[in-house]
């Protein structure tokens, strides 16, 4: 089972635990960059990010390979942004047909929302369930055991369910 990790950072936590993830899963990874950036910091930040995430906006992206054929799992990875999914995820699943796909995610937060988060990514998707779901607290500025840990136990029941 070939798998792809597709995700989108703003400050470099989720690409830090994409680029984790991948290695110890060996899974290919796909990083989502808007045409036009987030700004990553200050008022603007949170008050663009937290309109755009609320109003489930899905702004345009670089160009991006993917074949759809050549992966039979994605995991999506993002920040979440005022409980829900970033939008350049909804691009991404808007964009793209992932029917019959197996489909597990990872998020990163400072504070909380994550659950709120995957219930949306599913609802986006048309999915019950996720086959696995991480939650991460800032893993790249709080770098911990604790972490580490999670990622391990997440790649380990992805490859459970190889």
């Amino acid at each position: 089972m070939k798998t792809l990790i597709v995700y989108y950072s703003l400050e470099g936590n989720t690409e830090y635990a994409a680029t984790k993830i991948a290695e110890v899963c060996e899974f290919d990874a796909l990083r989502l960059v808007p045409v036009k950036e987030y700004p990553a910091s200050g008022f603007k930040k949170f008050f663009w990010g937290g309109k755009s995430a609320v109003m489930a906006e899905t702004p345009e992206l670089e160009p991006y390979t993917f074949d759809a054929d050549s992966y039979d799992r994605i995991v999506f990875g993002f920040p979440v942004w005022a409980g829900n999914v970033t939008p350049p995820i909804r691009t991404f699943v808007k964009d793209n047909d992932l029917k019959g796909k197996r489909i597990a995610a990872f998020a990163c937060q400072s504070g909380a929302g994550a659950e709120k988060a995957f219930a949306k990514l599913k609802e986006a998707i048309g999915i019950n369930q996720l086959e696995a779901e991480l939650v991460l607290i800032d893993p790249k500025v709080r770098q911990n055991a604790e972490n580490d840990r999670k990622i391990n136990d997440f790649c380990a029941k992805l490859r459970e369910n190889t």
